[in-house]
């Protein structure tokens, strides 16, 4: 206990000890938890939704390979090559903006020579260069006969081919409508079913996927090519959003 001086006498002030603060702060957070209000009930739903469009644009990995003697050589005849692909590629209407190099690689080729059974340092007979390219072709009934051009004209390792949409945007905006028109229905149909009124939405998320190709039963989805080039189907590409929604229950 303290004390201090005033006028007319003394006044006596309580001091709190470092043991009460103690037991006040232990006891706080029973008490919090105690007129802590429970969360309000409400409906967790998760709606689907899926949009189909065919591709208006077609994507392909294209690689020139060559090896020769020396890292010269070999670089040399894969310049050759990659210019009069994309030469080509240019006179058959790819525009200059649909055509990236994606990576040029020099490397040595090594063998393990080996004498009474036992392996030697390795040593570089020759080198490997490899220069790649990514196309987007636009016009899909042109997609046969460019990759068949480019093989002839010197490629010769990829080919990786996927088609795609150029603008997803009006496609993915019908598949949130559906997703979300798709977990109102689950919602309401959950709420009728308990006897209970829907309320507001309080939460909202979405996820997507990436478009997988479906096969397309109509003649006329599929890429018309000339005999000589390769025989390519578009199909079309199905693309999913999955949408979790909360809504409160009305009391």
């Amino acid at each position: 206990m303290s004390h201090s001086i005033a006028e007319g006498g003394f006044s006596f002030l309580p001091v709190v000890t470092a043991a009460a603060l103690g037991l006040l702060f232990a006891s706080a957070p029973g008490l919090a938890q105690e007129n802590r209000p429970e969360p309000a009930p409400r409906i967790a739903v998760t709606g689907e939704g899926e949009a189909r469009a065919v591709p208006d644009m077609a994507v392909m990995n294209l690689t020139v390979l060559r090896e020769a003697e020396t890292a010269r050589e070999a670089l040399t005849a894969n310049n050759e090559a990659m210019t009069a692909v994309l030469a080509a590629l240019k006179q058959d209407g790819v525009a200059e903006r649909d055509l990236q190099t994606t990576g040029l690689n020099i490397r040595p080729r090594y063998i393990h020579p080996n004498k009474d059974n036992r392996l030697r340092e390795p040593k570089i007979v020759g080198y490997t260069v490899t220069n790649g390219l990514t196309v987007r072709i636009r016009e899909l009934k042109a997609v046969g006969e460019v990759l068949d051009r480019s093989v002839t004209l010197g490629i010769n390792q990829g080919g990786q081919l996927a088609f795609v949409n150029d603008d997803t945007r009006p496609i993915l905006s019908e598949a949130r409508k559906k997703a979300v028109a798709d977990a109102l229905d689950k919602a309401r149909t959950l709420a009728e079913a308990a006897g209970v009124k829907l309320g507001k939405v309080l939460a909202m998320s979405e996820q997507s996927s990436r478009p997988r190709p479906i096969p397309l039963a109509r003649q006329e989805a599929m890429i018309a090519a000339a005999p000589a080039s390769v025989p390519v189907a578009a199909g079309e590409n199905s693309y999913r959003i999955t949408v979790s929604m909360e809504f409160a229950i009305e009391q």
